[in-house]
């Protein structure tokens, strides 16, 4: 269970600020009936743009906002430009790039990250912990996928931030909303948000069932969803017990206002032969049941429209990420890009990662 006191994390219930920096206003509580995400744009952020064995010699485009980002390799280094190296540049370039055009990359964690804001604010430092992936890469391919959606990047991870919907929406592959007991927690600070949850005696995943060979019908589960803000990044760790760990990165990059890309990774690799394989794969599954709910609401949330957004108490983290969000942009709107806590910072005992099963 997390500690309040020994976590860099504040809860909904006791919020203490992480630093006596100045803040902008908070946004209402009833801004989340306002929620347009469409309209958010995070800069001075590392958004991972494709996996490292998907970029070589030559260029790949990707975007970013709709930003194009072009990438390559020169000398066995990743590049990345807003102009494709055989164009005629006739056009006035970005402020997101240098005097030659070209993005801040950095090659981390198996994936080529770029940044995207002010060129000259670029720093490793902000870069997620990802704790369970290995920093120089080298996971096999069939543990990495590439997945998009036609919505919003943040309405992706709303829908992922609430731990519950998966009962429902995933249940032929984690199993179903039964278990003897089930607490939740919420913590954040002004860049994370990070929900928990335990469950005692769920029942069993059924891909555990058929691929991890438990047999008994329940497993105690404990269930970690912790967002990145800027970068649109997610993890996703489950603890099942008996069975196996589940640690993924769900990055949730915004190709343009309603397209988002995921290069998700899913280290299994101290798994069982099957599920160490069959695992990852589910996750082109689990993402197209994700799809039929979250696409139909990509275009409601498009403008502020009077409407009724309704929340139960079990909302407590997707609210929470709605009003850090607007929180945030509305400081980069007034031209405060700082961070103002430390999202490099090893996430290891917030996540309740099993160290010994990843060391690198």
């Amino acid at each position: 269970m997390l500690e309040v006191a020994d976590r860099p994390f504040a809860s909904d219930t006791d919020h203490t600020e992480t630093t006596a920096a100045p803040r902008a206003p908070r946004p209402s509580l009833n801004a989340v009936n306002n929620w347009v995400p469409h309209d958010i744009v995070m800069r001075d952020s590392w958004f991972p743009l494709a996996h490292d064995h998907a970029i070589g010699k030559k260029p790949v485009r990707r975007a970013v906002y709709s930003h194009p980002f072009y990438i390559w390799r020169e000398n066995g280094k990743a590049v990345a430009s807003e102009f494709h190296p055989q164009e005629i540049v006739t056009r006035e370039k970005s402020p997101y790039t240098d005097a030659h055009g070209r993005y801040p990359v950095i090659e981390h964690y198996g994936l080529i990250w770029g940044w995207f804001g002010r060129p000259e604010a670029a720093d490793p430092a902000h870069l997620p912990s990802l704790p369970f992936l290995p920093p120089n890469g080298g996971l096999p391919k069939h543990m990495t996928a590439t997945i998009r959606f036609d919505c919003s990047a943040p309405i992706s991870l709303e829908n992922l931030i609430d731990l519950t919907h998966a009962d429902f929406l995933h249940a032929d592959v984690v199993g179903d909303e039964k278990s003897d007991s089930e607490d939740v927690e919420v913590f954040y600070d002004s860049e994370t948000i990070t929900m928990v949850r335990t469950l005692v005696n769920k029942s069993v995943a059924p891909i555990m069932k058929f691929f991890s060979g438990i047999r008994q019908p329940t497993q105690n589960v404990r269930q970690v969803i912790r967002i990145y803000l800027r970068s649109h990044c997610a993890i996703a760790y489950g603890r099942f017990s008996p069975g196996d760990d589940v640690p993924l990165f769900h990055p949730c990059t915004p190709e343009s206002r309603d397209r988002t890309r995921m290069e998700m990774v899913m280290n299994t690799s101290n798994a069982g032969l099957m599920f160490r394989h069959v695992m990852p794969k589910a996750g082109y599954k689990v993402s197209r049941q994700d799809s039929s709910m979250t696409n139909p609401q990509s275009p409601r949330y498009m403008d502020i429209d009077p409407r009724k957004d309704l929340h139960s108490r079990f909302d407590q983290a997707g609210q929470r990420y709605r009003l850090l969000m607007m929180e945030l942009a509305q400081r980069q709107a007034e031209g405060d890009f700082a961070y103002r806590d430390n999202v490099s910072a090893d996430c290891s005992d917030i996540i309740g990662l099993r160290k010994e099963l990843f060391r690198f």
